[in-house]
Formats: C-alpha cells, structure tokens, sequence
C-alpha cells in the first residue's frame, strides 16, 4: 500500500514537474517571441522610416525635372508668343503698305484713264488728218497709197542691197587680209605657252641585277621559276649573255611593270620559288591597278576637272602604260588638253571644256572591246556611256573627222592634236622605213639636172636642194620645187607635209699668193 502511495506521489511530482516545466518552457518561448517582434517592429520602423526617405528624395528630384520640362515649355511657348507678336506686327504693317499701294494705284489708274481718254480723242484727230493728207497726195501723184508703199520698198531693198554688197565685199577683203595672221598668231601662242616633254616607249623594258647568280636563281631548278614568271604576267623574260641585265619583253606595257615590280620584289626578298612568284605577281598587279587610279586621279585633279566618272579616270591613269606612235599617250593626252584650253582662250571660248576634251579625245585607244571601232568613234561612246557633255562627245569622235564636227571646241582639239603629234621627236615610225623614206626623197631630188646636194632635214618634213649656179638660172630653180613638190605627191606615202628648198647661190674664190 505504501509502495503505491509511493507510486502516486511519484506520478504526481511527475506531472506536476512536467507541468511546471512546459510553463516555463512558454514563458521562454513567448519571451523570445515578444523580443523578436520588437526587433522586427524596429527594424520594420526603420526600413519605414528608409522608404519614406527615398520616396520624398524620388518626389522631389521628379518635381524638379517636371519643374525644368515645364519651364523650357513655357520658354519656348513665350518665344512662340514672341515670334508670333512680331510676325503679327509685320503683316499688319505689310497690309498697312499694301493699303497705301493701292490707294496710290488707284489715284494712279484714274490718272492712267483721263489721259487715256485725252489720247484717244487726239489719236482721233491724228488719224482723220493723216487720211485727208493721203488722199491729197493720191490726188497730187495719181497713185495710190499701196502702190507708193510697194515703189518705195523696192528702191529701198535696192539701196540697201548694194549697200550690203559693198559692206560684205569689204569683210571679205578684211577676213582675208587678217584671217590668216590671226590663225597663225593663235596657233603659235598656244604652242609658246605650251611646252612638254616627249618619251619613246619601247616594248622591251631593261631589269638591272647585281650579278648573274641572280639569273640562275630566277631560272630556277630546271627553268620552274622562270616560267612561272612568264605564265602569270604574260611577259617574255630574256636572259642571255648581257652582264647585269635581264630584258622583259612585251606588246603591253602594264604587264611589262608588273613584272619588273614583280622581279624586283622577289631579287630584294630572296626567296623565288613558282608560289613565291604567285603570290608576288598577284600582290603587284593589285598595287599596278592602284597606282593606274592614283595617276588618273591626280592627273584630272592638276588640270583641274571636276565631277569625272572613275572609269574615265582609269581609262586616264592607263594612258600612262600606252604609246601611239612611240610617244606616251598620258603625256600627249595632257600637252592636248593644255594646248586646247590655251587655244579656247584665245577664241574666247570656255576653256575647261576644251581641256576635259583634250584630255579625253585618245581615250578609245584605251579600251579593250570593240576593236574594229576608229578609236575617235570607240572614244566617243565611252564618253556617251559616262555622261559626258555632248560638245565633249563631239569633240572626241571628231578629232579624226570620221563625224561632223557641231561646236567650236571639236576643231580645236583636232588642231591641237595635230600640234602636239607634229613636234620634233614626238612621234617615231619603224627606223628602217624612217632611213628609206630619208634616202627616195634625197634621190629623188638628185635626178634633176643641175643639182649638186640634196639634204633631208627636220625628221624629213624640209628637202634642201642645192643646185649649182652655172648651170641652173633663177626660173630652173622654181620650176624644180615645184616640179620635185608634185614628184613627190606623186610617189612617196608621209605624214605632214614636206617643205622643198631650192638653193642657187654664186661663189666667187680668187687665191691670193
């Protein structure tokens, strides 16, 4: 019995401990809670406190900008205000002025009428005497007004007339008098103001080395290198006996340059080998290409043209690898164009059309289609193509005559191409048909009779003749340039025109001993 009193009070302390502790235990756990409420209150209270800060600091930086985009509004809607206050004031003293116009206007128009009226009545009055004064002369001469006004036009056609006849007869007299000095005075200003320098070119270019192993070098193992050269510029390289000299032979002067560059890259750089050399000749004629725009470029710039197409300024670069007749084609090209502003100026003509047609007239023989075109007419197209002004155009396809010439500016260009291709050396032929021609035009003059020497001067455009005075008179003498001028018209195929001399001159040598 007491173990089981012993029992309950055991349970009981039990419950009552485990009571008494699960009080406790909440009373920690609420404090904790209350503790952690307050911290979370604070901290609620300050993060509050934070945004309410930064939301006034939001506010009032918005309200400073709204502030600022409703000023400038209301600036620009004064200046507005401002603008439109004096234009208002403009047009009201605009209308005022107009008001005042018109009022003059109208004084005026009323004036305009009253003498208008006064005119009329005099006009009248006018007309009614001058039909009582032709009919009194009808009456006098016995004709009538028409038949006067047609004798009268007769005699004054008639008078004037010969009076034309006289006027026209006198300008023809003059123009012939000083037509020719006046061409010849242009003509030869244009070539004094005028110089430029001639170069033959020659299809063959000279590549100096240092020494002939470098030849062997560039013939390469079994000739590889050297026809690698040959296949990519199109270029025949000769190598032969010549110390220190390679030749590249070519027609085209473009790939002639290509592939000096070309060699003189590959010499300086060491290293020849057939993809060496394709890489070498590829870069080069990239830089060639370039370098023919930088020539069109400055060469249209230094004369001063404007507003060309690039292709016409490539086609200009490109005359720079060409030669007609062995004289350069860029440097004929640019001695045209000058020669042909100089000329226009004289004449008193536009001067930049004639130097943009000078410059273009040889451009045909640039192109590369259409070879059976007269390059004039070749040159023309292109300048059509590219939008050339028609008197240019014209200009072009006309310097050879192969179409009608419609302005002024084409027989200029044509005059001064003859200029510039009929210098001294401008131009050269084939030497041995040169030497001929030199060697029939002394012969022919050595079949006269009479002749003593002959001598072919200045390039075969002037024949001295020297005859001998006892044997040929005066009138020999004439008769045989004239003779010897039609001999040669008749026989012989040049350029230009040939001046005969014929030279007769007495000596008379005594010796004093």
């Amino acid at each position: 019995m007491e173990i089981i009193i012993y029992v309950v009070v055991a349970l009981l302390a039990l419950i009552i401990g485990g009571v008494l502790t699960s009080t406790i235990l909440r009373k920690q756990v609420l404090s904790k809670s209350y503790s952690l409420l307050e911290e979370a209150k604070e901290k609620a209270e300050v993060i509050k406190k934070e945004k309410i800060l930064q939301a006034k600091e939001k506010f009032l930086q918005l309200k400073s900008e709204h502030e600022k985009v409703i000023n400038e509004k209301n600036a620009n809607i004064q200046k507005a205000e401002n603008r439109i206050n004096q234009r208002e004031l403009s047009i009201s003293q605009k209308h005022e002025d107009t008001q005042r116009k018109q009022n003059e206007l109208d004084v005026l128009r009323t004036n305009l009428s009253n003498q208008l009226g006064v005119l009329e009545k005099k006009q009248f009055e006018v007309d009614k005497m001058h039909g009582e004064q032709v009919k009194q002369l009808e009456t006098i001469s016995h004709l009538s007004a028409d038949e006067a006004k047609t004798q009268l036009k007769e005699s004054l056609k008639e008078e004037a007339r010969a009076e034309a006849m006289v006027v026209v007869r006198e300008i023809i007299d003059e123009a012939k008098l000083t037509a020719d000095r006046k061409a010849k005075k242009v003509v030869i200003e244009t070539i004094q103001r005028t110089a430029a320098e001639h170069t033959i070119e020659n299809t063959v270019t000279v590549f100096n080395i240092d020494s002939d192993e470098i030849k062997g070098r560039i013939i390469g193992r079994e000739g590889r290198n050297i026809r690698a050269l040959e296949s990519m510029t199109g270029i025949e390289i000769i190598i032969d006996d010549s110390p220190d000299a390679i030749l590249l032979s070519g027609f085209d002067p473009i790939r002639r340059e290509v592939a000096r560059l070309s060699l003189q890259k590959l010499v300086s750089d060491g290293r020849i080998h057939p993809a060496r050399i394709e890489e070498v000749v590829t870069k080069t004629r990239k830089e060639v290409e370039q370098e023919i725009m930088e020539v069109g470029k400055r060469t249209v710039i230094d004369l001063g043209l404007h507003n060309m197409h690039h292709e016409l300024i490539n086609l200009v670069g490109r005359m720079k690898y060409r030669a007609s007749y062995g004289q350069n084609l860029l440097a004929h090209s640019i001695e045209v164009a000058n020669l042909s502003a100089t000329m226009a100026s004289e004449l008193g003509l536009n001067p930049k059309k004639a130097r943009r047609a000078g410059l273009l007239h040889d451009v045909g023989k640039i192109a590369e289609n259409e070879a059976e075109l007269p390059h004039a007419i070749l040159g023309m197209k292109l300048a059509e193509k590219f939008k050339e002004k028609p008197d240019v155009c014209n200009a072009i396809g006309a310097h050879h005559d192969e179409i009608e010439m419609d302005n002024l500016i084409s027989p200029i260009v044509q005059v001064c191409d003859a200029i510039s291709g009929a210098r001294p050396g401008a131009r050269r032929e084939v030497v041995e048909a040169y030497i001929q021609r030199l060697k029939k035009l002394e012969e022919l003059a050595l079949t006269y009779p009479g002749v003593v020497k002959t001598y072919a001067i200045q390039a075969g455009r002037e024949l001295r003749v020297i005859v001998g005075a006892d044997k040929v008179t005066d009138g020999d003498a004439d008769r045989i340039s004239i003779e010897l001028s039609r001999k040669i018209q008749e026989e012989m195929t040049y350029p230009g025109q040939i001046k005969i001399t014929v030279i007769r001159e007495t000596r008379s040598i005594s010796y004093a001993k």
